[in-house]
């Protein structure tokens, strides 16, 4: 172990010293509008007094069209979308009119989630979630209208791209000839599993067990298990669904964005599934968190029921102290709620029979937080969402467990879960003690009369975003009970001035921003932040350039910048190989919507999503 990796563990090993419940709590004080992120002296003295968490320079807020990193770190491309991923498999084709069969054999579009899977010290698997397309990009007309291989293409572009990586003296690069290589996409045979698998509600003309599902698609961000399976999240679900015939709805569709009119990437015109018409039940298949095995081409995807249907953002899991398995999820949308999932099993080091098993049955509860107007902390409860349970009967027209986690979002609402400012990426510190989750911006937070100003949405109209963190009661993450605060509030304090609207405390003008998405902690316990917000520059968001990416100390609350993004992209999507020297993101839609990015290639090229790889020129620790 060098020198760097002991004082990383140190202060790792300081940190879950320092942080028990009443530390946690502690560390920072919610007492006014104005301060409500002021530091403990003591915290302050023990940060002090070790090896700094944060060792790089800042970066400043950027309008160029590149990846900005800080002095003595690098950005190297790995994948683009269209990347061949297997030997003979196709280059990118800009012009448009490449066809589906090429786009199965490369690099999806819309880069996010992913994980790192380490086989040795030179070899590794990444798999990544393709989440979705930009049409005026992948076609080589306006995508109004679709033949039926460009329906296909579409599909093909979505869902999961798993390859090998081998490690060389240029760094990490594709291994094409990968025995692992494989693309999980909208049309890849998938099984549903769980407490729903098998319902009324999931049965089709083409699968009357309800139980034999197509595709993944919408692949937001993800989780990792201890027993090396990859969680993929289906997020915005609804868009693919569509129809050309009249046709009533319930209110159901309706709260998860489904209605009776053509959808934006018209697969319902080439691919019948997708219209709501014809197979109302198929949209009930989809907007589950899938488990895939990354070390077995051959094996078929799972998607978990019993973690509840809505637009997942992430799976954040630990390993309670007791062995049950707990996921952490975020439904992202304005006003929906935040859950966490506890197995009925219990995990067994080395037992994958066992373990692979956990995911299947177990209870699902939606997070209640006290609400006081002014309270920036406060108390909270995770309420549970079983049949029979807090009014979950036929009386709220729930008629078993099935459909519970069918319609997990009424079931949230009927129970009392607070309505939260778009829940997304949920990461759980490697001491195991607190979680953070990010609240990314509510532009209907005081403006609909069920999504009221307080506790941990305390702006109305947010369009900042903020971070909250919680401590589970007696640092057992299967409590019914649990302390929360906010780590941060973002905000623009040049704009301004003396409201929460500026942002907290450790928010100044050298490293503010709007709309905090991704998260994860690293191994030392530096919290990564990346945002998908406002990249205009102006007005509310003056100064505050593209989208970045940002390291926070969740001990001090310092944050410091140290990733900015080409123009018009998000940054999203987090991994690092295990000796931490090399850091995997993602750079999501460069140059959307007609913006003038040309990344990463330059000149006049097509903008790709693309994956870096973030490397110190030392050979160091990232964020060391």
């Amino acid at each position: 172990m060098s020198e760097q990796d002991k004082q990383d563990a140190q202060f790792t090993q300081m940190i879950n010293r320092q942080l028990s419940r009443r530390g946690f709590l502690g560390a920072t004080a919610a007492l006014s509008a104005g301060a409500f992120l002021s530091l403990n002296p003591v915290a302050k003295a023990i940060a002090a007094a070790s090896s700094p968490l944060i060792g790089f320079d800042a970066v400043p807020a950027s309008t160029a069209d590149k990846v900005v990193v800080p002095k003595g770190y690098q950005a190297e491309v790995l994948m683009s979308w269209g990347d061949p991923i297997f030997n003979g498999a196709p280059e990118f084709d800009p012009s448009g009119n490449q066809s589906s069969d090429a786009q199965a054999q490369q690099f999806g579009d819309n880069t996010d989630g992913m994980s790192f899977f380490q086989l040795s010290d030179e070899r590794a698997v990444l798999a990544v979630n393709n989440e979705y397309i930009n049409i005026d990009l992948m076609f080589a007309h306006d995508g109004k209208k679709l033949s039926a291989d460009e329906v296909r293409k579409s599909q093909a572009a979505h869902g999961v791209t798993i390859v090998e990586l081998a490690r060389t003296g240029n760094g990490w690069q594709i291994d094409k000839g990968g025995k692992l290589n494989r693309r999980i996409t909208a049309f890849t045979e998938m099984e549903l599993t769980g407490p729903a698998a098998g319902h009324e509600l999931l049965k089709t003309a083409a699968d009357a067990s309800g139980t034999q599902v197509l595709g993944t698609f919408n692949n937001c961000a993800n989780g990792q298990t201890p027993w090396g399976t990859y969680l993929t999240c289906e997020e915005n679900f609804h868009g693919y669904f569509g129809t050309e015939q009249a046709v009533e709805l319930n209110d159901d569709y309706g709260r998860y964005g489904i209605k009776a009119k053509p959808s934006k990437y018209l697969w319902h015109s080439h691919d019948e599934r997708f219209d709501v018409a014809k197979h109302p039940n198929e949209p009930h298949r989809h907007g589950w968190v899938v488990e895939i095995d990354p070390m077995d081409p051959s094996s078929t995807p799972l998607k978990r029921t019993a973690l509840g249907r809505f637009k997942h953002e992430n799976a954040a899991m630990t390993i309670n102290g007791d062995g049950h398995a707990v996921v952490y999820l975020g439904d992202d949308e304005r006003g929906e709620h935040l859950y966490k999932f506890v197995s009925k099993g219990k995990y067994i080091e080395g037992d994958n029979a066992n373990n692979r098993s956990l995911l299947e049955e177990g209870t699902l509860y939606v997070a209640k937080f006290s609400m006081q107007p002014d309270a920036l902390k406060g108390k909270g409860e995770w309420i549970e969402l079983s049949f029979g349970k807090n009014g979950l009967d036929a009386s709220n027209g729930f008629n078993d467990q099935a459909e519970v986690l069918i319609y997990a979002r009424r079931a949230a609402t009927v129970v009392g879960g607070t309505t939260m400012d778009r829940p997304e990426w949920v990461a759980v510190h490697p001491g195991n003690q607190y979680v953070f989750c990010t609240l990314t911006n509510n532009k209907n937070r005081g403006v609909k009369d069920n999504q009221p100003v307080g506790g941990p949405n305390p702006r109305s109209e947010n369009h900042y975003g903020q971070i909250v963190r919680w401590s589970p009661a007696g640092g057992d993450h299967s409590s019914h009970e649990f302390d929360w605060d906010l780590y941060l509030i973002a905000g623009n304090p040049t704009v301004h001035q003396g409201n929460l609207y500026a942002g907290s405390d450790n928010i100044n003008k050298d490293n503010m921003f709007n709309s905090p998405d991704g998260i994860g902690f690293d191994k030392a316990g530096r919290l990564w932040i990346q945002t998908d917000g406002n990249y205009s520059n102006e007005g509310n968001f003056a100064g505050q350039g593209n989208n970045q990416m940002l390291c926070g100390d969740p001990m001090t609350g310092e944050v410091r910048r140290f990733m900015t993004g080409p123009i018009a992209c998000e940054i999203t999507g987090l991994a690092f190989s295990d000796d931490q020297r090399s850091m995997f993101v993602g750079i999501q839609h460069p140059g959307e919507k007609g913006k003038p990015s040309h990344y990463p290639a330059g000149g006049d090229s097509k903008p790709r999503s693309t994956i870096v790889v973030v490397t110190r020129d030392d050979g160091g620790v990232i964020g060391a």
